[in-house]
Formats: C-alpha cells, sequence, structure tokens
C-alpha cells in the first residue's frame, strides 16, 4: 500500500513539476498584466557628474543633504494598483516617519562619505518589518560634498483577525491584535489569544528598537498560559553595526510551564518547569578593520531551572530531571567579516535579500562555581560559526554550527552540536535549486532537553516530534519556482516540491528504537506577503511518507508561516 502511495505521489510530484515550470514560463509572457509583479529593476544608474565610491573616498569628500523619499503601500500612479481598496489601505496607513528612518543610518550630513556606510544602512532598515525595501544612493556631487537620498518603502503593520496553521497534525490558531509601527515611529505592540501545540496563550508585548531616537533596544512580554505563565524584559544596546564601538544589555525570565517528551507524535511523559534566567553584559570593540570587526564582552548569568511531577493531566511524570543552578561570569570573543551580497528570489519572493559570503564566529566561556551560588562547578561553554562561499556566479554555499554545553569534573553534559549546509544552485531568475544537510548531536543530555525528528523539525510526511534519540541527521532537496503572478498585487505566488529524508540515532530514555530512514515527498504553493509586515512566506503543503508506522496518516497537510521559502 505504501508502496503504490509512494509511486502515485511521485508521478503527481513530476507532474506538479512540469505544470509549475510551465507557470513560470508562461508568466514571463505578457498575459495578465493586472495581477503580474514587476519585473525586478536593472541596476541602477550612476547619477550623472558622481563620481564612483572609491574616487569620493579618495577625495575626502563629505556628505551634504539627506534627501528622504518614502514609497506609499501601493502606487496609484500605476493602473493596476488604482482601486477602492488599495487607496483605502493608503490612507488608512500612517508612513513611516523620516526622524524614524534618519535614526538608523550609519551617517550624518557633514560626515566624511563612506560607501560601505551606506550599504549596511540600507541591510539595517530593510531588517526592520515595517519596511519592505531601502536604497541609499548618491544623487549629487559639488565643491567636495555629496548629497545622498533614502528611498523606503512601507508595508501594512497592523494585524488584526485570526489566525490558523497546521503541521505535524496538529492545528493551531488564534486571535492576534498587534501594531509593528506605532505612528510611524517603528515600536510594536500587541495582544494575542492562540492556541498552540503545547499550551494555549494570551500574550501582550511591547518592543522599541529605538528608544528615545538612540540605539538602545527595549522589549517586554507577558504570557498567561495555559499550563502557567511567562515574563521576560530585556534592554540592549546591541553591537547594531560592524563598526560600532560598545555594547552592553541586560535580560530577565520568568517561566513557568509543562514540559512534555514525545514518542511517535504522542505525548509519553510530562513534567513542570519554572526557569528563572538573568543576564548582564559589556562590550567593546575596535570597530571595522581591514573588513573585519573583532569583538569582546564580558558577563555575568543566573539560570535556575526547577522541576516537580505534574499535579494534573492525564500524562503522571516518569522522569523528573534533576534542578540546576548555574551562576557564572563568562568571556565572549567574536569576529564578523564584512562581506555581504544582496539577491532576489532566494529566500524570499520578489524581495531584496541580504547575505553573508564572509567568516562569523563567537566563542564564550564561563565558570559556575559553588561559591558564587551555583550548585555545582562547571565550565560554561558555548560557540558558533558560519560562512558563506560563492561557488561559482548562479552557486552558494552557507555552512554553520552552534554547540553548547557544561564541562563537569571532566565530563561534558547537556551539549548539543547543530551545524548545517545550504546549497543554492539558480538555474534561472525564476528557478531555484536548493539542498539541505542539517544534523543535531548530543551528548549526556539533561532530562528536560530531548533530540526529536518530525513535521515540526523539517521532515513534513510525519507527525510532529515523532521519532527520539541521542541525534538526528535531515537532508532536504526542494525545487522553487518564483513565479511574477501578483494577484491582487498583495501576494506573490511560489511553488515547490520537495524530498525529505533523515532518521536518529542513539536511544532516548523513554522512546521507542529507532526506525530507520523516514522519508517523504510533497509539493506546496508558497505567498510571499511583501504588502504586509504579517509574515514572510505562507506555506502550504502537501507531504507523503514512504516509510515509518503504520499507523501514520498517509497524507500529511501542512499550513505555517515562515520566515523563509
Amino acid at each position: 500500500m505504501r508502496f503504490r502511495l509512494a509511486r502515485h505521489a511521485l508521478a503527481f510530484t513530476l507532474g506538479l513539476i512540469l505544470a509549475t515550470w510551465s507557470v513560470t514560463e508562461v508568466a514571463s509572457a505578457r498575459l495578465l498584466p493586472s495581477v503580474k509583479s514587476r519585473v525586478p529593476p536593472p541596476p541602477e544608474q550612476r547619477a550623472a557628474g558622481v563620481p564612483l565610491d572609491a574616487e569620493l573616498e579618495k577625495a575626502g569628500a563629505r556628505i551634504g543633504e539627506i534627501h528622504f523619499k518614502s514609497l506609499e503601500l501601493f502606487d496609484l500612479t500605476r493602473e493596476d494598483e488604482n482601486t477602492t481598496l488599495t487607496r483605502l489601505a493608503n490612507k488608512l496607513h500612517i508612513q513611516t516617519r523620516e526622524s524614524t528612518v534618519r535614526d538608523q543610518l550609519l551617517f550624518k550630513s557633514g560626515d566624511v562619505y563612506r560607501a560601505n556606510l551606506l550599504e549596511e544602512s540600507e541591510r539595517i532598515l530593510r531588517d526592520t518589518r515595517y519596511l519592505r525595501d531601502a536604497r541609499i544612493r548618491p544623487i549629487a556631487y559639488h565643491d567636495g560634498v555629496v548629497d545622498v537620498e533614502v528611498i523606503t518603502q512601507d508595508v501594512w503593520t497592523f494585524d488584526p483577525g485570526f489566525n490558523i496553521g497546521r503541521k505535524g497534525g496538529k492545528n493551531t490558531g488564534g486571535i492576534k491584535f498587534e501594531e509593528l509601527n506605532v505612528l510611524g515611529y517603528g515600536t510594536q505592540a500587541g495582544f494575542a489569544f492562540t492556541k498552540g501545540v503545547d499550551r494555549d496563550s494570551n500574550l501582550v508585548h511591547y518592543r522599541d528598537r529605538q528608544l528615545g531616537s538612540s540605539w538602545w533596544d527595549l522589549s517586554a512580554l507577558y504570557s498567561d498560559n495555559s499550563d502557567g505563565r511567562t515574563a521576560a524584559f530585556s534592554l540592549e544596546h546591541p553591537f547594531y553595526a560592524l563598526d560600532t564601538r560598545w555594547a552592553s544589555g541586560v535580560a530577565l525570565v520568568d517561566d513557568k510551564r509543562v514540559d512534555s517528551r514525545y514518542d511517535l507524535g504522542e505525548i509519553v511523559d510530562q513534567f513542570q518547569t519554572h526557569e528563572k534566567l538573568s543576564s548582564i553584559y559589556w562590550g567593546w570593540s575596535d570597530g571595522l578593520v581591514d573588513s573585519w570587526s573583532k569583538r569582546f564582552s564580558v558577563g555575568m548569568t543566573y539560570e535556575d531551572h526547577a522541576f516537580e511531577p505534574v499535579t494534573t493531566g492525564a500524562t503522571p511524570t516518569i522522569l523528573l530531571p534533576e534542578d540546576r543552578r548555574l551562576v557564572y561570569p563568562w568571556f565572549a570573543v567574536e569576529w564578523v567579516q564584512d562581506a555581504f551580497r544582496t539577491v532576489r528570489n532566494r529566500d524570499q519572493i520578489e524581495k531584496t535579500e541580504d547575505y553573508s559570503l564572509g567568516w562569523h564566529a563567537r566563542a564564550q566561556l564561563g565558570y559556575a562555581s559553588e561559591s558564587l551560588g551555583s550548585d555545582r562547578d562547571a565550565f560554561m561553554l558555548k560557540a558558533g560559526l558560519s560562512k558563506g562561499t560563492a561557488l561559482s556566479e548562479r552557486q552558494s554555499l552557507l555552512v554553520d554550527a552552534d554547540a553548547i554545553g557544561r564541562l563537569e569534573a571532566g565530563v561534558l553534559r547537556g551539549a548539543t552540536l547543530d551545524a548545517a549546509g545550504r546549497y543554492y544552485f539558480r538555474q534561472s531568475p525564476r528557478r531555484l535549486l536548493y539542498l539541505e544537510l542539517s544534523t543535531q548531536a548530543g551528548k549526556n543530555l539533561d532530562a528536560d532537553q530531548q533530540i526529536l525528528l518530525g513535521g515540526d523539525s523539517g521532515l513534513r510526511g510525519y507527525p510532529l516530534r515523532y521519532q527520539a534519540g541521542e541525534g538526528r541527521w535531515l537532508f532536504t532537496a526542494e525545487q522553487r519556482f518564483y513565479t511574477n503572478w501578483f494577484p491582487f498585487q498583495l501576494f506573490n505566488v511560489g511553488a515547490a516540491v520537495f524530498y525529505d529524508m533523515g532518521s536518529t540515532w542513539g536511544r532516548d530514555p523513554l522512546g521507542t528504537p529507532s526506525q530507520g530512514l523516514l522519508r517523504d515527498i510533497g509539493f506546496g504553493l508558497r505567498l510571499g506577503n511583501s504588502r504586509s509586515a504579517l509574515g514572510n512566506v505562507l506555506h502550504i503543503d502537501v507531504a507523503f511518507p514512504l516509510d515509518g508506522d503504520p499507523t501514520i496518516k498517509n497524507v500529511q497537510f501542512i499550513v505555517e508561516t515562515k520566515e523563509k521559502f
């Protein structure tokens, strides 16, 4: 039965490849002009009379006037965007204020002209959820002075209504009222009532990324949950740019919840968790030197993890984790290489994307001791590494790895290593092959840690949290299609066909033995939400499992919003 299903699924998927391929080709013809997205503009020509960046920097030119141009949600000069609905949306939407954009620029009038600061300011602006795109360019040069233009385009930032989703056989949903750009100042505020896989929540949150027109980032959250509550607060002045010379921050979290252990998609154990976390740090740097930024940080962290058996519910506590209290000072060093690129139709649809082809490394070492209030002596280890490589004009590879753990009496405990490699092959402006290989390995895991593989971790044809073990690996092959179909001037449409396979190794304390290789095949629709900040890409997938136990469904339907394609 499973073999016949796999054969039909493969035939259907191959048919979808051909059909979607045809759509991308037909869409490039001048059909349906009222619902086509705009063709990405060619690289802008240098404004007349403006020398190249290298010449301006060599001449010691200074920045003169800075002109701001804020584009509305819809361009009413275009016939296909001038409708009753779009005119109403433009009227109701509050544009991002000029001061909000100005506060995020890394330059000001009178500064020496540096092209890299214009490029990095673009990346900072594009990183906000309330701007669709940002471009900064020199527009005039006279008497050693360069005038600069900053062009931004807003998106719809108010989110009222219902949210629904489904993955791994579980439904989620809720009601949310959220504004991501309050009065055009870039402040986020909202409340929500959500039904999730683990808990139901009533949540209120607030965030101001540029408190008082500064680079201080203030965030506060409180959530009243069906199994407890969460309160979080942070105030941070981050290394917001490559040339930033100092950073500082404080963070507090108090989280009380019920955690579950899973096997074959079902809860097999539960326990109450109460976490109290706090940290404070200070960092310094010499800034950007020869395309590298080297940063140092010192800090103090307090972690208190307390566990109790559940007193209500159908699943009794079987394996109760041991309490942990860790208080430790730490030192960290970080290297960031200035090697960024921009592209379209990679992990988004018809949006400018920033990615790095340079090195980014961070290492942190701390020491928790009983003399400081810890319940044990331990070295606290944390490290991360990523690197991008351009294999050719059409091919790129990104690799990254993160590790965390404790060294107690010479034994590594509670340690995990996550590593991934992502390969992109640009077949045409609207077709791309994506391959990803990832792994997660654990060493002497704490009882509250569990490594899982399933529908919520990339194996789309299976229930969520399906297989547990001491480690896992997952391979994904995905053929992506980016059409220029733009229904109602609201959604950029894409599609994908995919194949996932992976497995776990080792034995989870309460899990069944590994079922070996698990595979699935499927197809999906992608809707790029380019006009709003309410979600980057909506995924609507149909996946067919090719392995696993006979109790799982032959078809999995997934509806979810992700940051990427």
